[in-house]
């Protein structure tokens, strides 16, 4: 099969002992788009559905591995993955959950999918907001296509989405290394990209390496940092030349699976056994 790397579990997205509860989950991408809904709820939104989480409820959206998601997702309310949940029993978490979940989903049917980080740019206009979004091969139009989870009809009526979510614009949504390609060419202004007052290149160097392992199929928090990815990180000059060789490996819809594979052996992309997590609570180490 095309793309048989990304049709397998990685170590984030692998739902372990939970697998058979995926058995049945539908195979149309609609109709699996909405089982994700039905199970998570984001942080930020809460307060749009009529809904106050309390400061404990919120911490489910530090749990990296999907197995821990539906951990959870199970401990909140044990019927099959297929009922939506109320509001009040869905798993707390952010976009990179409705990606990831996503992904999980179509890797457990043998479809290739991968989570990407980068920025939306349909959340505030004329910014680029801090985003994931899930991508799957299309057997029958032999593409990938983008699909944002997150935007149920509530979330679409509020931002004003005019394209269809389950088949994302590739102008709607930038992966990380075409933000640092652009920015880098003086194509687009490195503080237009970011999310409150977090923004600016170094803000996009922790997205667009994420990107890179989230195409080697570890799919990180947000704010989970390490190499090149951390906030602290002192470049080089050929640190920057090495990213803008990376950036246009990873820009375009077929990337070359086997090419960014071989970047990311580079111990500067590379996620370590130790990873530091840069959470409201503080800065914590955290071993995968």
């Amino acid at each position: 099969m095309v793309y048989r790397f990304y049709a397998e579990q990685g170590i984030i997205t692998d739902p372990s002992e939970y697998a058979d509860k995926l058995q049945n989950l539908p195979r149309d991408i609609s109709a699996l788009v909405k089982v994700v809904q039905g199970l998570l709820i984001h942080v930020f939104w809460t307060e749009r559905y009529g809904l106050n989480l309390s400061e404990e409820r919120k911490q489910e959206g530090q749990l990296r591995k999907v197995r821990l998601q539906l951990q959870r997702i199970f401990e909140l309310d044990g019927s099959p993955l297929q009922n939506p949940r109320p509001l009040e029993r869905r798993l707390a978490g952010n976009c990179r959950d409705f990606a990831t979940l996503l992904c999980s989903f179509l890797r457990s049917q043998g479809i290739p999918a991968r989570a990407r980080c980068g920025f939306g740019a349909y959340f505030r206009p004329g910014t680029y907001e801090d985003h994931w979004v899930c991508e799957y091969w299309h057997e029958g139009e032999k593409r990938w296509v983008l699909v944002d989870a997150q935007l149920d009809d509530l979330q679409r009526k509020v931002l004003g989405i005019r394209f269809d979510n389950l088949d994302v614009p590739r102008n709607e949504f930038i992966v990380g290394g075409k933000a640092w390609h652009w920015c880098r060419q003086g194509k687009a202004d490195p503080n237009d990209f970011g999310i409150f007052d977090m923004r600016g290149l170094g803000f996009i160097r922790g997205d667009f390496v994420r990107d890179i392992a989230a195409l080697n199929k570890v799919e990180l928090l947000p704010w989970d940092c390490w190499g090149l990815a951390g906030p602290d990180s002192e470049l080089t000059e050929a640190d920057l030349e090495f990213l803008d060789h990376c950036a246009p490996l990873t820009m375009d819809a077929n990337v070359d699976s086997a090419k960014v594979r071989k970047l990311y052996l580079d111990p500067r992309l590379k996620v370590p056994a130790k990873i530091k997590s840069y959470t409201q609570a503080g800065i914590q180490e955290i071993e995968l």
